[in-house]
């Protein structure tokens, strides 16, 4: 049987994670409220330092804490918490990096629900996707803490989720500042070592 392409797809329909499930491209994508989001083919190399970088920081930190660190590709379905009629999944991601610390929420498939934290590398090409569309999706189902890591111009954007279930105005950090997570105690790294080479 000849494989599909995404391209074969109707982009404009909307789609679950059983449909998800089903397809067997080659191309990555991730669903978001239903909708298809092509991911680039391959990260670009420096896209890769800084997710490498990050997840050695993070790591070295994490195993002496009860939460789990997870890198992309890993699938995230995400559950809104506002009422909704039907029981199907509509949003899939694969953050960058994420911090699960409910483990009840982790499967064989990765994991179903909000993690506490999620990081973001932008690439060229996904800076709207990561700023508006994964932004909503993450505030409205409670990811607590989002970082927005800005490879071109060396910087961390910071957002914190609020007592209402929105995030507060996003923190720049740059160069020598220190970002301290809100959600992980302790856990505090120097922007400098996340963009080095």
């Amino acid at each position: 049987m000849k494989s599909m392409t995404i391209d074969q797809l109707d982009l404009n329909d909307t789609y679950t994670y059983a449909d998800y499930l089903k397809w067997t491209f080659q191309e990555r994508l991730e669903l978001i409220k239903g909708r298809i989001f092509k991911m680039s083919p391959a990260p670009s190399r420096k896209h890769q330092e800084v997710s490498s970088n990050l997840h050695g920081i993070m790591y070295g930190f994490m195993k002496e804490h009860q939460c789990k660190l997870y890198s992309a590709p890993f699938d995230v379905r995400l559950t809104p918490r506002k009422a909704d009629k039907s029981n199907k999944i509509h949003t899939v991601v694969q953050p960058d990096i994420c911090v699960v610390c409910n483990l009840d929420k982790l499967d064989d498939n990765g994991c179903v629900g909000a993690p506490d934290f999620i990081i973001e590398i932008l690439s060229p090409g996904n800076t709207r996707k990561e700023m508006k569309d994964k932004y909503e999706v993450y505030e409205e189902n409670g990811v607590r803490e989002y970082w927005i890591v800005h490879p071109n111009d060396k910087y961390i954007l910071k957002y914190i989720l609020d007592e209402k279930g929105k995030y507060t105005l996003g923190q720049h950090y740059f160069g020598e500042e220190i970002v301290a997570s809100t959600v992980i105690p302790r856990l505090k790294i120097q922007v400098n070592d996340i963009f080095e080479e």
